[in-house]
This record gives C-alpha cells, sequence and structure tokens, in this order.
C-alpha cells in the first residue's frame, strides 16, 4: 500500500468518526438524552440556574463567610490578649492582618460574581425576548401548501 492510499484511508476514517455537530435547536428527547452532539444536560446554561447561583451566593455563601470571619476574628482577638507581651501575640496579629485581607478578597470576589451571574441572567433574558418578538412578527407561508 502506497502513502497515498494510505493517507486516503486515514483521512476516510477520521472524517466517518466526526460527528455533525451544527444545531440550531435540538429536540425535547436529545435534551432529556444528552445526545446532542455528546454533551450532557448538565453543561446547558440558563437564566434561571445562573439566578440560583448567584442566590446561593447571596443567601448562603456571603453570610456564612461573614459569620466565619467574624467568629475567627474573634477568637484571634482573644488568643491575641492571653498572649500579651509575648512573640506569639505578634504572630497572630500578623496572622489576623492577613486573614481579614484574604477574607475581604474573597467576600469582593463572590460579591462580583453574584453581581456578574445576575447581570448574564439579565441579559440572557432580554436577549431572549428581543429575539423572540424579532421573529414572531415574521409570518410563514408554508401553511398554504
Amino acid at each position: 500500500m502506497g502513502f497515498d492510499q494510505e493517507w486516503a484511508q486515514v483521512r476516510s476514517g477520521a472524517v466517518e468518526q466526526q460527528a455533525a455537530s451544527m444545531r440550531l435547536n435540538r429536540a425535547a428527547d436529545e435534551a432529556a438524552s444528552g445526545s446532542a452532539a455528546g454533551r450532557s444536560p448538565d453543561q446547558v446554561s440558563t437564566p434561571a440556574r445562573k439566578r440560583a447561583a448567584a442566590n446561593t451566593i447571596e443567601t448562603e455563601l456571603e453570610p456564612n463567610t461573614g459569620r466565619a470571619a467574624t467568629w475567627a476574628d474573634t477568637e484571634t482577638t482573644t488568643a491575641v490578649t492571653e498572649f500579651a507581651g509575648w512573640a506569639a501575640a505578634e504572630g497572630l496579629k500578623t496572622v489576623q492582618t492577613t486573614w481579614d485581607r484574604q477574607v475581604k478578597t474573597l467576600m469582593g470576589r463572590l460579591a462580583a460574581e453574584k453581581g456578574a451571574l445576575k447581570g448574564t441572567a439579565r441579559t440572557f433574558g432580554e436577549y431572549e425576548l428581543d429575539r423572540r418578538q424579532q421573529f414572531s412578527g415574521l409570518r410563514s407561508d408554508i401553511s398554504t401548501y
């Protein structure tokens, strides 16, 4: 077998392995089975899921992180007081300063992610409504056939 023949065979095998992945929309049974282009339905993101994630950040992560930070600050402050005059007290103050800075960074990141999720959900929702309005103005003459 020559190179050209072998190359043609390899190319045809590769083409056969590729799945057509262009889709304008997928059928409901594909969405349920996750068969569209080999993806599972868990990889789909919707405005509702984005709002739910933002809500989780707002109602669970931010308050719990804040409570944990307050508890740690209280306990560290108590330890600093107990170790007053020792080198350990200075070390604990440094740890507390670093902790506070990291908590502030984390809280800022959570707030930014929450805002981004809400903004994206709102934008996608508005985009969806805009597209629906554009398509609703189109009429198809297919029903006359």
